[in-house]
């Protein structure tokens, strides 16, 4: 893959994909997330991120937001369990406008007790908004079962209670402890020459000090599968089902994206949507997803049908997952995976800001970013025994949880 990376004395790196576009995107990743919050401060990180657009020590919020805006850019950001970021797309003259709101969002926020109140508001709008969609609250429970008393069960969005405790020394405290400069990742796509992206990364974050405290994070603690029921005022049944999975390290992980991709993932040709949706017609939204981590990953299935329907659906779902584990896929059924996969990965390359976010996450996570060919190859490496092997250590019985809102 086509890329450049250049790394600054403070140990931030920047890494640069050439494009002939005038659009240039920009974004950056901080390995800093809801799983390195203390206890008792759930949703911390992610309320960071909503504070770093209201006032830095030369900006109010209005600068902030116009900064790119007024040229009609565009400037967004997210949380996850482990990350951070930030990211902007804009016409190639203002990369430097972008990278220097970056610096000052980032590294220079003051986090003024004014705002932070009003922002606690909107959190607390977004927790009950996110309550009140049944499909989003399942998934997050689902999570807060599979890693019971562990930081990355945890709503990245917090609670109530922990929302309205925290204080501007917390936030301090955990940006000094997680915002590590060796675990910055500055992305940049646009047609820009290296010179040019040296000089302005230098220009604006070289001054910032060096910050590299120990990394702590929780280990994962033993699961057990567990399948709980509950009644929810909602109008139909909601049911995820999955497991603890392999972690980003692991040697299963591409096989796996396949296997899952095969399933239930993008597409109305996957297998659980052809038997439960089009052949039954018992519900409109069946997935499955799978989500590798540093150290562990989730994997999942989620529908949603009438409450009378539930067992059936369930039913279909187990004997999808027992096809897996009992049957090798045939030579064709495996290279026609193979392709799906192949196609999907590389049309997504066309949505660049998602290409750009994707690498930068490969760097911070590897150290390296993998062609579309290594990457191909990998999948095309993925043999039938091996599939074989996932679905009868992921989709055991005694390992898969579950969890179930019916109506009351």
């Amino acid at each position: 893959m086509d890329y450049q990376v250049h790394q600054m004395q403070n140990g931030i790196r920047v890494l640069h994909k050439p494009s002939p576009s005038n659009i240039s995107h920009t974004c950056i990743i901080i390995n800093a997330g809801s799983r390195d919050e203390d206890p008792s401060k759930d949703g911390l990180a992610h309320f960071i991120e909503h504070l770093l657009f209201k006032q830095t020590e030369k900006r109010n919020t209005n600068q902030i937001l116009n900064r790119l805006e007024l040229v009609g850019g565009d400037l967004n950001a997210y949380t996850t369990k482990e990350y951070t970021c930030i990211h902007a797309s804009f016409l190639k003259p203002h990369l430097e406008r972008s990278l220097d709101l970056f610096e000052d969002i980032i590294f220079h926020s003051v986090f003024p007790e004014e705002e932070m109140s009003k922002e606690k508001e909107v959190i607390l709008d977004e927790i009950a908004s996110y309550q009140d969609q049944p499909d989003e609250a399942i998934n997050d429970d689902f999570e807060d079962l599979l890693f019971e008393g562990h930081p990355l069960g945890r709503n990245i969005l917090g609670t109530p209670t922990s929302v309205q405790s925290f204080t501007k020394t917390d936030i301090f405290n955990f940006h000094k402890a997680n915002y590590r400069t060796d675990e910055i990742i500055i992305g940049i796509f646009g047609d820009y020459d290296l010179k040019t992206i040296i000089r302005l990364s230098e220009k604006i974050f070289a001054r910032i000090p060096a910050n590299l405290p120990e990394r702590k994070r929780e280990k994962i603690e033993s699961y057990s599968a567990k399948n709980l029921v509950f009644t929810k005022p909602i109008n139909q049944s909601h049911c995820v089902i999955g497991n603890q999975s392999y972690s980003m390290h692991h040697k299963h992980k591409t096989a796996f994206l396949l296997v899952n991709n095969l399933l239930g993932g993008t597409g109305m040709s996957s297998r659980l949507n052809l038997e439960i949706r089009e052949k039954y017609g018992i519900a409109y939204t069946i997935e499955s997803n799978y989500t590798p981590m540093s150290d562990t990953g989730i994997f999942s299935i989620y529908f949603g049908t009438d409450s009378e329907k539930t067992e059936k659906a369930i039913k279909l779902v187990e004997k999808e997952l027992r096809k897996l584990r009992e049957q090798k896929l045939g030579p064709v059924q495996l290279k026609q995976a193979k392709d799906k996969f192949i196609g999907q990965i590389a049309l997504g390359e066309e949505n660049r800001m998602g290409l750009l976010i994707s690498m930068s996450k490969s760097l911070l996570d590897y150290g390296r970013v993998d062609s579309l060919e290594e990457i191909f190859a990998k999948i095309n490496a993925v043999t039938n025994s091996q599939v074989l092997e996932i679905a009868n250590d992921m989709f055991h019985p005694k390992k898969l949880s579950s969890m179930i809102f019916n109506p009351k």
